[in-house]
């Protein structure tokens, strides 16, 4: 973790609020690199008169749907059809639930951009089905940029007041993750049971 500090603070000193922006996308891009870290961080340089606040928000928001659209091509670029190709491979997947997935991002698309992007480990993982399904790129941009806008804002303002205490934030934030987190856990816990009822069902009217 130092040394992610350690680069991020060598990143403003050299690049300014562009630096938080570059980091920004690299963590979209690879989830390693802690958000909860690279904002505050750059309220707190913010705070001491390095870089103005504007600057650290505005290239931050810029790197986040900057690597959201990376990630929107990944998604694009998997398509659909080599979805439903890699469901009909696994166990307990179909092919009819990329389908069913597509169907459901069609009507709550935007919403799901908009509060994904205010989960950590959601927040970048929820540009690839949007990809995936084609979203149009100016309505993804919008909503991403908006979602990015708050959690963005909430903590390089977290990281300003809270000057030299400012990793104090990535225990807020650990807090509010676990809950999403078990959350997460047991949505997916009740895919798997349906999946599983679904595959025994099927088993039982084909021995019939």
């Amino acid at each position: 973790m130092q040394a992610i500090v350690d680069w991020i603070v060598n990143l403003m000193e050299v690049l300014g609020g562009p630096g938080v922006g570059l980091a920004i996308l690299l963590e979209n891009v690879f989830p390693p690199i802690p958000s909860e870290v690279v904002l505050p961080l750059g309220g707190f340089t913010a705070a001491q008169g390095s870089v103005t606040f504007a600057s650290v928000l505005i290239w931050s928001i810029i790197g986040s749907v900057a690597g959201a659209y990376v990630l929107y091509g990944v998604g694009a670029w998997l398509g659909a059809e080599r979805l439903r190709k890699i469901a009909d491979w696994m166990w307990l997947v179909k092919a009819s639930d990329v389908d069913a997935s597509l169907e459901f991002f069609d009507r709550h698309g935007k919403a799901s951009i908009f509060f994904g992007r205010l989960i950590p480990g959601i927040r970048s993982l929820i540009s690839i089905p949007a990809g995936l399904d084609r979203m149009n790129l100016v309505t993804f941009g919008l909503w991403t940029t908006l979602g990015s806008g708050i959690w963005n804002t909430i903590l390089v303002s977290l990281g300003y007041a809270l000057g030299d205490r400012w990793e104090m934030v990535t225990e807020y934030v650990d807090a509010y993750s676990k809950v999403a987190y078990v959350i997460l856990i047991l949505v997916l816990v009740g895919f798997l049971v349906y999946f599983l009822r679904r595959d025994i069902k099927e088993r039982k009217s084909a021995a019939k």
